[in-house]
């Protein structure tokens, strides 16, 4: 079941401050940016985060589940606490890697 953007939307509302933020669609499902770095995956109306130290503190009681077949163990964000998910986003902005353009073929 693909995500809907009304909830993705939602998602993004609720950490609206946590840096310039912004939505891909992929597969159906979306990546949330933060400052131009992937730091959400929302599948099936479910925003994960992936399993990372920075996080581990915050997310300690949070549920874990896998965001499509073949992925690996992510935690779930509850959504409804705007304050947590900003700082969670903040901390993964932190140490995510800014993603590189990919060249095209000439």
């Amino acid at each position: 079941m693909a995500s809907d953007i009304e909830f993705v939307n939602f998602v993004m509302d609720q950490i609206r401050d946590a840096g310039v933020i912004t939505h891909k669609k992929m597969f159906g499902e979306y990546m949330i940016y933060s400052n131009q770095k992937p730091v959400l995956l929302v599948c099936d109306n479910t925003v994960f985060v992936k399993i990372h130290d920075c996080v581990k503190a915050l997310l300690k009681d949070a549920e874990t589940g896998f965001p499509y077949d073949g992925a690996k163990e992510h935690y779930i964000a509850d959504v409804d606490d705007g304050e947590l998910l900003s700082q969670i986003v903040r901390e993964m902005e932190r140490v995510t890697p800014t993603l590189k353009k990919k060249k095209k073929k000439s």
